[in-house]
């Protein structure tokens, strides 16, 4: 029978950390989470989200610095890489448009030639 595990802290958005009772991975979830069953990111097996405990571990503060910092500097790359993808798209759809237009002028030269032949 597995021991429950305890969170190593909870930060002020109601998230939740611990580690994965299998590769001891780093997890974040949000609080109403607590006692469900999630599959972990890393290794892929069950992992019980903790329930919340008003006593984290002594290392907690500096996880959870880390893991917010790290989560703070993904979300920005996150965000750098969807601008980059709208602009993309973008001018991909000018190109769309601009390719719709020397297709079609291309018709009309190629019925304007059979029209003089």
């Amino acid at each position: 029978m597995m021991n429950p595990v305890r969170p190593q802290a909870r930060n002020e958005a109601g998230d939740l950390l611990f580690k994965c009772q299998h590769c001891a991975s780093p997890l974040v979830v949000n609080a109403a989470a607590a006692g469900m069953t999630l599959n972990c990111q890393r290794c892929g097996n069950p992992t019980l989200v903790p329930v919340q405990s008003a006593t984290p571990s002594p290392t907690a503060p500096t996880e959870l610095t880390d893991l917010q910092r790290k989560l703070k500097e993904n979300e920005s790359q996150r965000t750098e890489v969807t601008g980059y993808i709208n602009q993309l798209s973008i001018q991909l759809h000018r190109w769309k448009l601009r390719l719709q237009t020397l297709n079609e002028r291309k018709t009309e030269l190629e019925e304007e030639r059979r029209r003089t032949t």
